[in-house]
């Protein structure tokens, strides 16, 4: 799995330590940019250039994942959604209280990205949480797997024709 990553000058330190806790677990990582710290960039064309770089992978049936970091990760993920095959969740840190639906069943809004949604990419929210944080949540979310249940497919195949 190669695994691309991109942030603005919020969430540069975080991609740097992300990149190097990644790639000491062997996953093959990508960064996108920005490369040099600016405090003046702009996260669109960052984030552009990952979906694109990472877009090219997957058209190649290469089970690959995005990492995107900004401050909120809200614009990050709003730039990443606009690309088509791209279904990208926001993550702002472990949940203070227990996570449950509306029937009361369980429910882990990270590990539900990708079992539910096949979210192949992951915004971060750098102001939220520590780069040790981010590190174990990325992690998890790399290793949930889709669940492919008929209902899940379905939906998944109506966003990416909507």
């Amino acid at each position: 799995m190669k695994i691309y990553i991109g942030s603005d000058h919020a969430g540069f330190e975080m991609k740097a330590a992300l990149i190097d806790g990644l790639r000491a677990k062997d996953y093959v990582v990508e960064d996108c940019g920005a490369h040099l710290y600016d405090p003046d960039d702009d996260y669109p064309a960052i984030i552009k250039n990952t979906m694109k770089r990472l877009l090219v992978d997957v058209k190649d049936e290469a089970d690959s994942r995005g990492i995107i970091i900004g401050a909120s990760g809200q614009g990050e993920a709003i730039v990443a959604n606009r690309f088509k095959g791209v279904r990208c969740a926001v993550y702002y840190g472990a949940p203070r209280g227990p996570q449950t639906d509306s029937s009361g069943h369980d429910l882990n809004m990270l590990e539900s990205s990708r079992a539910h949604n096949d979210a192949n990419v992951l915004s971060l929210a750098a102001r939220f949480m520590t780069p040790e944080e981010a590190l174990r949540a990325v992690e998890l979310w790399i290793k949930t797997p889709y669940s492919a249940e008929d209902r899940h497919t379905r939906r998944i195949w109506q966003i990416d024709s909507a």
